[in-house]
């Protein structure tokens, strides 16, 4: 499918590993006419701009979300560099573990900053401009399975996803109208460089947990970021419209099945 993204410019957060590079690389091989890709990890942005096809213009933005500051500064990037914004992926996040029991004030600051408020704060800003321009948008917001209930130790976790899953229903029909579309990925279990640092390091699983956990689930293995992406680019094109307000889960499962 031609999913004619030639004239689109769009902003990827997160973009330096997992979903947000999966995605950028995406719309690299369809010929997204500008890439603005963002994270804290400069090294991470650097190596995936010189994977990139020397055909997508691409500007990075060093920046940490957990600083309010920081949607603006990346919104800037894109209008200095392209003038508009037309997508924009909000994938980066934190999966910090905090329960009922383990949670604390800090924990809860540190995932709202990054999950939820900097992402409200980039549709905010891109909003703004499409806006401004009077031209039509679209909008994905990475979310999770966990927004549905989740697991006890992803408690504050699953909160951030249920306050995006929220906010993207909010942004949807607030600006219908104004042709911006908002619509959102919850994420089951995916492949990623940080899920593997996650199991294998930080919860101690070992470097084969991957396949221990894939033996488990029904296709034998767990989604790929790669999979995810398509689904990205598939939404922020024409080809998804008029699709807007739609969650659309992502997983290996049915939500509510027994």
């Amino acid at each position: 499918m031609d999913l004619q993204l030639g004239r689109q410019v769009v902003i990827v957060t997160g973009a330096a590993s997992g979903i947000g590079a999966a995605a950028a690389r995406c719309l690299s091989a369809e010929g997204v006419g500008g890439l603005v890709l963002s994270d804290r990890d400069a090294t991470g942005l650097a190596r995936l701009q010189a994977e990139l096809s020397p055909e997508t213009p691409v500007e990075t933005a060093r920046a940490d979300l957990a600083d309010p500051a920081a949607a603006r500064t990346i919104a800037a990037t894109a209008t200095t560099r392209f003038g508009r914004i037309d997508g924009l992926v909000n994938a980066a996040g934190l999966t910090t573990r905090g329960s009922f029991e383990t949670g604390t004030a800090a924990i809860w600051d540190q995932l709202f900053a990054v999950n939820a408020r900097a992402g409200f704060l980039l549709m905010q800003a891109a909003i703004a401009d499409m806006k401004r321009r009077g031209g039509a948008g679209a909008i994905v917001n990475i979310l999770s399975m966990n927004a549905h209930c989740g697991i006890p130790e992803l408690a504050i976790y699953a909160g951030t996803k249920g306050a995006m899953q929220t906010l993207t229903k909010n942004a949807a029909q607030a600006h219908m109208a104004d042709r911006i579309r908002v619509n959102g990925i919850n994420l089951g279990w995916v492949a990623t460089e940080g899920e593997q640092r996650m199991q294998a390091e930080t919860l101690g699983k070992g470097a084969d947990w991957q396949q221990s956990a894939a033996a488990a689930l029904p296709l034998g293995r767990l989604v790929t970021a790669g999979e995810c992406a398509r689904l990205v680019a598939f939404l922020l094109s024409d080809a998804s419209a008029p699709m807007s307000g739609a969650v659309i889960d992502f997983e290996q499962k049915v939500t509510g099945a027994l």
